[in-house]
């Protein structure tokens, strides 16, 4: 069995190996041109009530972005913030004390049509392992706190709605083996409360290990997903959940840290024609024959079974490539950030441009470490012509920003 707790990544830590440094600089001078975005920070964290460290990107619903920050607030637990990105003024719509309501939020949000925040903590808890919680205003309400067994431990992903208003998502750790599950929370019936149940629960690692990104519909009800770890190289799968009497797993792609990639954290976005796209976070053949820094990819269907193809092999090295799901827009495409390549090794903003059948890589902005941010762990969202992320790290008093690029 996977011990998934050795599993989890150091972010903090994970650009600071001298090798790795020399590896970015090589692999990075196939992309020197000066970024084409117009690039300005939205917001700095202080680290106080507004929040610090957010470990993922933003939630465009209305006139506001929404996020969360892993750290910060009242409590130093997180924070559940609105960003007008007009002003770029932030507003903490609740502050977690680490209890009972949770703790640390690395996930992303979600909306319902009546402008209610859904999301997920890692820790805290009536047990200490995580929960789902809904936002309604400036109140929280816990609709499920993990026990740690066999329901799932320490959720670190967002969620998704099905047609019927149930949310499902992924635990970290936790299952029948402790390799992380896929579950469900159905809405309450008759004044009830959610109830959760396991739609698939890891096994012992060829299955799939500790998926760090959430699940994605079809068409046809089926889930789809990810998991960091396990498969036959134990490193990473992608992975379909069936419907049929019950819940049924298929393996779509065993990563072979090959010209696939490795190590997948971010999860699926589909396109209008139902095909998948994603990220893994090292990998690929790279640039200049280096090592690569990870991979973007696409799934396709064909009849009965699904074509994986590495559309493009990100510069880089080691774990810096992108950590969260890419953005489409309606031509194809795709935006997303990595983590610690670019020119100055803090990660970049990048755009890979459709041209005919080919991918052309475009870099729109390459952060430098310092007032600008440092290490994105984040989506991408578009709002206005806009794209906005954040930063862990970095920004004008190092707890992190949220960003603006004009592509």
């Amino acid at each position: 069995m996977i011990d998934s707790r050795r599993a989890l990544p150091n972010f903090a830590v994970a650009c600071t190996c001298l090798l790795a440094l020399l590896m970015a600089n090589l692999a990075n001078a196939a992309h020197a041109a000066r970024p084409r975005g117009r690039f300005k920070v939205s917001y700095n964290f202080t680290g106080g009530n507004d929040g610090a460290w957010p470990m993922n990107g933003l939630l465009a619903s209305g006139s506001y972005l929404y996020g969360t920050t892993s750290g910060g607030g009242a409590s130093g637990n997180g924070v559940v913030f609105r960003i007008n990105p007009t002003t770029g003024a932030e507003t903490p719509l609740y502050n977690f004390t680490g209890g009972a309501d949770g703790a640390d939020p690395q996930g992303s949000l979600v909306a319902d049509a009546s402008g209610n925040l859904y999301g997920t903590t890692t820790t805290g808890g009536a047990s200490g392992a995580g929960t789902v919680f809904e936002i309604t205003g400036t109140t929280e309400t816990v609709l499920y706190s993990f026990s740690g067994g066999s329901d799932g431990s320490n959720p670190v992903a967002g969620l998704t709605f099905d047609a019927a208003g149930n949310l499902y998502g992924t635990t970290s750790q936790g299952g029948t083996s402790g390799n992380g599950t896929v579950f469900k929370l159905a809405t309450p019936q008759s004044g009830g409360s959610w109830t959760e149940s396991v739609l698939y629960s890891f096994g012992t690692g060829t299955d799939g290990a500790t998926p760090f990104a959430g699940v994605t519909f079809d068409a046809a009800g089926n889930l789809y997903g990810t998991t960091s770890l396990g498969g036959t190289n134990n490193l990473g799968t992608v992975f379909e959940l069936v419907e049929s009497s019950g819940w049924t797993e298929n393996i779509l792609h065993n990563f072979a840290d090959d010209n696939d990639g490795s190590v997948p954290y971010a999860g699926l976005v589909a396109d209008a024609s139902g095909n998948f796209y994603g990220t893994a976070t090292q990998g690929g053949q790279g640039q200049d024959s280096q090592e690569g820094g990870g991979t973007i990819y696409e799934l396709t269907r064909s009849g009965d079974s699904w074509a994986f193809t590495t559309l493009y092999d990100l510069p880089g090295w080691g774990i810096s490539g992108s950590y969260r799901n890419v953005l489409l827009d309606s031509s194809g495409n795709i935006y997303a950030t990595t983590h610690c390549d670019g020119e100055y090794d803090n990660g970049t903003v990048y755009e890979l441009k459709r041209s005919g059948s080919k991918l052309i890589y475009d870099s729109l902005y390459t952060f430098t470490g310092g007032t600008d941010g440092q290490y994105s762990f984040s989506n991408l969202v578009l709002s206005n012509g806009k794209l906005y992320g954040t930063t862990k790290f970095g920004g004008k008093d190092t707890y992190g920003a949220v960003f603006e690029v004009t592509p």
